[in-house]
């Protein structure tokens, strides 16, 4: 492996979550110390890491097809885009630490990163700082946020429990940050002779191609086909810039607050989430460009509502980076003790989308077609199987962290663990009928994704459990049929069969969930089971996901 140049010392920029040139900080760092004359040569390295792709504790692939496909895109785009200024991205399918030790050379390397702040990231900051002794030294640098964490006018411990005070601080304490230069050629100059050959260099194409990433024993991936998406993500810098430049020129935005709730439609919601959970998009630039549309064409609620977003998503961030592990949590970061089902056909019902539910039936087969599901109908969800079914809302985080194409980690467990009242905030237990006739009045959506009651009038779309027979029949529906047609009735035990589920301040059963106490890939931590009353204590609007 080549060294670093004679006349200077060599820079390792180590993509993870930030696969994007502009206002990047390991990037603008980078450019600055050649400038400055403190590196020579600078290497870009992308690690295809196989601990990504491990079975999670409830048996499902911890990075699943959507996301996967979305981040080869993403790799491959941020390739292209370092090649256009004179520089490349080596795309390696082996551990960050032993693709970095390599890089290191003889010496004398810095490594910049983005800066994580959840415990399996950490570890592998760990391990690349242990790789790197006597080599050089790892850097991270502050990104993922449109609120930077020195610039919150408070410590990131004193961080509140509930989303309103936490906005109305950073909205009154705090200033985003203008963004960061975007490299020019010559900007990011490569080894003499070109970028380091490597041994485990790897350019997967599809989400086939990753199973030489995935470990023996984890599930094999598989692309998923789905000519109903709403919406076709691509992965990628460019692609997330005229997404951001589409709703901007189209005036969607001018009218975001009234239409952020729908499901049919690809325009209702900005869609940026993907490229933001990657790193494709800064969170500061949709700020900047949001603020210029405000000046050049119109202010309103629906605009603030967008930075109000984003706004959420550094909640989340700094939440985590207060708690720790313990959103990771069975009894999450106040330690309220419930005595869940444990029912497995209950999970299993609700993560293939036949709960006999239509609004919960349709988004989660929505999710595992497609790996999207809108904000409304992830909050409905997250409700349904926590507080009605009863189940440990982990099983329902893990499954979204498999699933999702726009998966953060903050923002995903975060929000689970806020919806199944484990934060301290009031709990939003949701009707999902009343949800789904406000948000799908006339069965549209329901229609689309659970085609077997496309023939139900909109009477009984909602709950067709209560159609009459010749209503049923009419419809070619089946009530608890195994047929074609067939539609199960709800899920025993819940509100929707007469008897309700949630019951708050239950008692503990003791013991935990696969992976331990803290379950993601076996988090650890302590078992706090104050059983802490999450009455009493209110917040203005339900945590956003992704």
């Amino acid at each position: 492996m080549a060294s670093a140049g004679s006349n200077g010392h060599r820079a390792v920029l180590w993509f993870r979550n930030d696969l994007r040139l502009h206002d990047n900080a390991i990037v603008a760092e980078s450019a600055k110390g050649v400038k400055d004359g403190k590196f020579s040569e600078v290497v870009p390295v992308y690690c295809w890491d196989p601990r990504q792709f491990v079975a999670t504790p409830w048996g499902h692939p911890k990075t699943g097809p959507a996301a996967a496909q979305f981040r080869i895109d993403s790799v491959a785009a941020l390739q292209t885009a370092l090649r256009d200024i004179g520089s490349d991205l080596l795309i390696c399918n082996a551990k960050a630490e032993d693709a970095i030790a390599e890089l290191a050379g003889a010496g004398g390397v810095t490594v910049f990163t983005q800066q994580e702040v959840t415990s399996e990231e950490l570890r592998v900051d760990a391990k690349v700082r242990r790789a790197l002794s006597g080599k050089g030294k790892l850097q991270p640098l502050w990104g993922p946020t449109l609120y930077h964490k020195d610039d919150l006018g408070f410590p990131v411990e004193d961080t509140a429990d509930v989303f309103t005070p936490f906005k109305n601080k950073v909205e009154g304490r705090s200033q985003v940050r203008k963004l960061l230069p975007r490299p020019g050629k010559g900007d990011l100059p490569l080894p003499e002779g070109g970028l380091p050959a490597h041994p485990a260099q790897f350019a997967p194409q599809t989400v086939e191609d990753l199973n030489n990433v995935v470990p023996q024993g984890a599930p094999q991936l598989q692309t998923q086909h789905s000519t109903q998406r709403t919406y076709r993500f691509q992965g990628g810098e460019a692609e997330a810039i005229k997404r951001l430049q589409h709703y901007l020129k189209s005036d969607a935005i001018a009218d975001y607050f009234n239409t952020r709730n729908g499901m049919l439609h690809e325009d209702e919601s900005t869609k940026f989430s993907p490229w933001l959970a990657m790193g494709c998009l800064s969170p500061r630039l949709v700020y900047h460009e949001v603020k210029k549309y405000e000046s050049q064409r119109t202010a309103n609620k629906s605009t603030y509502w967008v930075i109000f977003e984003l706004t959420w998503r550094d909640y989340y961030r700094f939440f985590t980076m207060k708690h720790g592990n313990k959103i990771f949590m069975e009894y999450g970061t106040v330690g309220r003790d419930v005595r869940w089902r444990n029912n497995p056909q209950a999970f299993q019902r609700w993560k293939e989308g036949r709960t006999g539910l239509p609004l919960v039936d349709a988004n989660m087969r929505e999710l595992a077609q497609t790996g999207w599901m809108s904000n409304r109908g992830r909050q409905n969800v997250a409700s349904y199987l926590a507080l009605d079914c009863e189940e440990d809302w982990r099983q329902g985080g893990d499954w979204f962290e498999s699933a999702l194409v726009d998966y953060d980690v903050c923002s995903n467990w975060g929000n689970w663990v806020a919806a199944a009242g484990m934060t301290g905030g009031r709990i939003n237990a949701f009707n999902i009928t009343k949800q789904s006739k406000d948000y799908d009045l006339e069965g549209n959506y329901i229609r689309k994704w659970v085609p077997e009651l496309k023939a139900v009038p909109q009477s009984h779309i909602h709950e067709p459990w209560k159609m009459p027979p010749d209503v049923a029949q009419q419809a070619g529906v089946q009530l608890d049929g195994s047929g074609e047609g067939s539609y199960p009735r709800p899920i025993p035990g819940t509100r929707y069969t007469g008897q309700a589920a949630f019951q708050q301040g239950s008692h503990g059963r003791g013991g935990g969930g696969r992976g331990g106490g803290g379950f993601r890939g076996g988090r650890g931590g302590d078992r706090d089971r104050r059983g802490n009353s999450s009455r009493g204590r209110k917040q203005s609007d339900f945590e956003r996901f992704g």
